[in-house]
């Protein structure tokens, strides 16, 4: 039997996802990436999912990027390929409808920063280190970089580093809004364990509701997202989370969602 690539474990419907292929730096082949897209598929039909976090095994590496061995002789047609199959698996993940964080230890280059790109928001250990160096390999980057990184950190910043292919260090990686927060890596876990409470006791159709309207508001023009906004509040009370939040309240007491 194969050794999983994409190690799960859940707690409380948050499930974490760790790429485990530690002696390639967590490098993403096309077993990698296929996989995940198995993995997400699944996730993706479950009603009772909180939120769904990524790491990579080890402490060296998040995700190093593609794998190059793998890339080097292919055709063009078969690069286009690999780019799709890449992009579809990171779409899954980014139409989750519940948050998804990147737990970045290490490496988080080419692939790797396009991955954590595609979620929610990320968390960096202080040893992490970002790129988008694929400019020094002959290539751009294909997985979503020239698209996701300009959304995130403006276009003149992700000019800069996929034109130079430099690498940064976590505190410019926060500095520049690619990360949310940057820790020790001992603490990561400490994180984890903190974030994995906060999620499981909040509204979890509230906080798809939140994720929704930021989502799909971004690709509207402010009248339309706030229309948008004001349904999925109203929304809001057509169930029973609101009036158990709410009762909770004025009882002072902590709500049974």
């Amino acid at each position: 039997m194969s050794e999983k690539l994409i190690e799960v474990v859940e707690n409380a419907g948050i499930v974490r996802l760790t790429i485990s292929r530690p002696k390639a730096l967590n490098a993403l082949n096309s077993d990698v990436l296929a996989e995940l897209g198995s993995v997400l598929s699944d996730l993706e039909a479950r009603d009772d999912l909180r939120a769904v976090l990524i790491t990579g095994a080890g402490d060296k590496s998040f995700v190093a990027g593609a794998d190059i061995g793998e890339m080097r002789d292919k055709t063009p047609e078969e690069a286009r390929a690999f780019a799709r199959q890449a992009l579809a698996t990171f779409k899954r993940l980014e139409t989750l409808p519940v948050p998804t964080v990147a737990l970045v230890n290490g490496f988080c280059l080419g692939g790797g920063c396009e991955l954590a790109l595609a979620c929610d928001w990320a968390v960096a250990s202080d040893n992490a280190i970002f790129g988008q160096p694929e400019v020094l390999l002959g290539v751009i980057p294909g997985f979503g970089g020239t698209q996701r990184l300009p959304r995130r950190v403006g276009p003149a910043m992700a000019i800069d580093l996929v034109a130079t292919g430099r690498k940064i260090d976590a505190s410019e990686a926060l500095r520049i809004g690619l990360v949310n927060r940057v820790m020790a890596p001992a603490e990561l876990e400490a994180y984890t364990e903190e974030l994995t409470k906060q999620l499981s006791g909040n509204g979890p159709e509230a906080v798809r509701g939140a994720k929704q309207a930021v989502h799909d508001g971004l690709d509207q023009d402010l009248e339309s997202a706030l229309s948008l906004e004001t349904s999925l509040f109203a929304l809001c009370f057509a169930g029973k989370e609101q009036k158990e939040g709410m009762s909770a309240f004025v009882e002072k007491r902590k709500p049974n969602f």
